[in-house]
């Protein structure tokens, strides 16, 4: 078996598919696990040149880390891939109490053995850009620094008040870190040694330059990297430059669908207009509960929304049933860390539902992370590309593995993607 060009834990589910793209649609073939898969499950993908596992570590306590992201790690270890990456979301939105990257780093550089851990969070593909250690990231055609845009600086959970991403870390870890910046790297600057390197992706120039280093220097830091699928977007030349990738591989469109079902947990504005969109296009609208769905006990919340849900899909039409209609609908804005899982698998068990009972090929679930605890109920044991979207890059439509769910097309959509007509164009499966 060849080795692996790259294994990669997604700190969330969106994110992972969004690293599932970049590869496959650059002709790297590649397999998300949605759990460490057993020898059987394997064995289907043994042709495979990058493999992933989705995590829900972007919504967990450092606390579940040193159990069970170290045990994930363990596992990608024993693949012996070239590189393994830690990705986290693009807008590195996370807390010392939750979804802690520093934490994240720590364990990582301590089962790879890493010296130093090289971070790259820029990707010019999903606009999202970094300048002498600064985020930025695009809402709506503009382009914002990370601690004044307009969504990521109010998250419910993470609000990112911190735009300078390596004293954001700090408050994290107590890791030495260093920025290797736009100017320094495009005149091939020697980087200072630290544990953390964040180097800085701006343009394709110093994405170009920042993949380049991280290949050349893998051996020498130790193989662990952690950042966005801007990882992945800066190696793609580098490997290129090597011959290691063929020729880009070419999709088609998967075609239209009669009926589509979307559950969502995204209290985003994005995704707001979307819903508001689809309903504007032929969906029915379903507003549920977040209270009730997430409480301890379970009540006939779910039982009531696949009711209604499948009586609008036996009429023929699309439904999207969603929690809130951006954050000013918010009714969960309070809710607990475990409370927002059990809404998570409620709106799994939800779509598990209709997928069974009215026999549907594709749906969509919206919301980082409601995808990383919603899918878990639907009996999927790993994903591969079944479509790209390159006019919104980061939410590919996918084909399902395992269990019932086997072949279902399945989208996940991270609260700050896609545009307007996201879910009306997953319906109509248009590239």
């Amino acid at each position: 078996m060849t080795r692996p060009l790259i294994s990669y834990y997604g700190d969330d589910f969106t994110g992972s598919t969004d690293v599932m793209e970049a590869l496959s649609s650059n002709g790297v073939e590649t397999v998300l696990f949605l759990k460490v898969p057993d020898a059987a499950l394997s064995s289907r993908f043994s042709g495979a040149r990058a493999f992933g596992l989705a995590g829900t570590s972007r919504s967990e306590t450092p606390e579940w880390m040193d159990v069970r992201l170290r045990e994930a790690f363990e596992w990608l270890r024993t693949l012996d891939a070239d590189l393994c990456h830690y990705k986290v979301c693009s807008t590195f939105d996370s807390a010392p109490h939750v979804g802690s990257i520093g934490r994240a780093i720590e364990i990582g550089r301590n089962v790879f053995g890493a010296k130093t851990v090289p971070l790259i969070v820029g990707a010019p593909q999903i606009r999202r850009y970094t300048a002498f250690g600064e985020l930025f990231a695009a809402y709506q055609g503009v382009n914002y620094r990370i601690d004044r845009h307009p969504v990521m600086s109010r998250h419910p959970v993470t609000p990112m008040d911190e735009a300078n991403l390596l004293r954001h870390l700090s408050r994290q870890t107590k890791l030495s870190s260093a920025l290797v910046d736009v100017v320094s790297l495009l005149a091939d600057g020697r980087p200072e040694k630290a544990d953390i390197m964040l180097l800085d992706v701006l343009d394709e120039a110093s994405q170009t330059a920042a993949g380049s280093l991280l290949w050349t220097q893998r051996r020498e830091n130790g193989r662990f990297v952690c950042g966005s699928s801007g990882v992945e977007y800066a190696l793609l030349p580098a490997w290129r430059s090597e011959g290691i990738l063929g020729a880009k591989p070419v999709f088609v469109a998967a075609g239209p669908v009669d009926r589509l079902a979307v559950v969502s947990g995204s209290v985003s504005p994005t995704t707001e207009r979307q819903i508001r969109h689809a309903i504007g296009n032929g969906f029915e609208g379903i507003m549920l509960d977040p209270i009730e769905l997430s409480r301890e006990t379970e009540g006939p919340e779910i039982a009531i929304a696949v009711e209604a849900a499948l009586k609008v899909l036996r009429e023929g039409h699309s439904v999207i049933l969603y929690t809130a209609l951006g954050p000013a609908a918010d009714r969960g804005g309070d809710l607990s860390n475990s409370a927002r899982h059990r809404l998570g698998r409620a709106l799994g068990r939800i779509q598990a539902a209709l997928v069974s009972r009215a026999g549907l090929s594709r749906v969509v679930v919206a919301g980082g992370d409601t995808s990383s605890h919603a899918l878990g109920e639907m009996g999927i044991s790993a994903l591969t590309l079944k479509m790209p979207l390159p006019q919104t890059p980061g939410s590919p439509l996918c084909i399902a593995h395992g269990g019932p769910s086997d072949g279902l097309e399945i989208a996940l959509k991270g609260g700050q993607v896609g545009g307007d007509d996201y879910f009306s164009m997953i319906r109509a499966g248009r590239v």
